[in-house]
């Protein structure tokens, strides 16, 4: 694992990315309900919880990347504690989180925060680093690693809170949650700034619902590969699950997740 220090700094870190390239929903938990069981001595088999919203269990995030890892060879059981709307400030609260965690031994915990909030910094300040880091310290001491869940940003941006367009969203997004990944050194899965470039490179590729919000198959498709990327540390290209999507689209969105988290995963703290 690399060091605070070593990191550079995070304006630049930003500009670098990108010169490379509500709903009223139901409750939902444990979507992942297509993925396999790991055997209880199954070295092999790697356990995913993700612990979110919407934004996880739309399209099924965790099933979807159950199903990537298995087309290329990999045996992944997910799991998630996701209701609409909720923060992560709401999941320490659930008396259902803790049980989870302990359920069985899980190789990874994704943790993402309602989709504001990250944008907002007297928000973030206040809400959602108090729960990070409460929720870190918990899968820390559980012998598991966290990842944290970058999500995009709005369409049209959040104009009510100074964020008039989707780059000024999704920019103050990647700030909040590349800062506390470096005040815990905690990995980080970079959905929304992966999909920053594949939106100014590919713009026919619709990665929103109509609501300019949750993610359409596209979006979803493409956080699974950026997941497989940094839990594996390998390449999605060439993968023949493409969840209905075409293969040329397919592609489009592996190639651009392999280049973001694998060109340099030290800057986002993977292990």
């Amino acid at each position: 694992m690399t060091t605070k220090a070593s990191h550079r700094p995070l304006l630049s870190r930003l500009r670098t990315i990108a010169l490379l390239v509500p709903l009223a929903l139901p409750a939902l938990s444990g979507c992942g309900g297509a993925a396999p069981t790991c055997g209880p001595s199954d070295s092999s088999c790697l356990r995913v919880l993700f612990v979110g919203n919407s934004y996880t269990y739309v399209n099924d995030l965790p099933g979807t990347l159950a199903s990537l890892a298995q087309a290329g060879g990999h045996t992944v059981q997910t799991d998630s504690l996701a209701s609409g709307g909720a923060t992560l400030a709401d999941h320490i609260a659930d008396p259902a989180t803790t049980p989870k965690l302990d359920a069985v031994k899980w190789d990874f915990v994704v943790l993402q925060e309602q989709s504001e909030i990250p944008s907002i910094e007297a928000s973030r300040a206040y809400t959602m680093y108090p729960a990070v880091r409460t929720l870190v310290e918990m899968i820390r001491q559980r012998g598991e690693t966290p990842i944290l869940f970058v999500t995009w940003a709005h369409r049209d941006g959040l104009p009510d809170n100074g964020m008039p367009d989707y780059e000024s969203m999704q920019q103050s997004i990647d700030r909040g949650y590349l800062a506390i990944a470096a005040e815990l050194l905690a990995p980080v899965a970079p959905v929304g700034v992966t999909w920053f470039v594949v939106r100014r490179q590919n713009p026919d590729i619709g990665l929103w619902q109509d609501d300019g919000s949750h993610p359409s198959t596209a979006g979803t498709y493409l956080g699974a590969c950026v997941f497989y990327a940094a839990i594996f540390r390998q390449s999605p290209e060439g993968l023949g699950f493409t969840d209905g999507l075409s293969t040329a689209t397919a592609a489009v969105l592996q190639k651009a997740a392999a280049v973001n988290v694998l060109s340099d995963p030290a800057q986002w703290w993977l292990p």
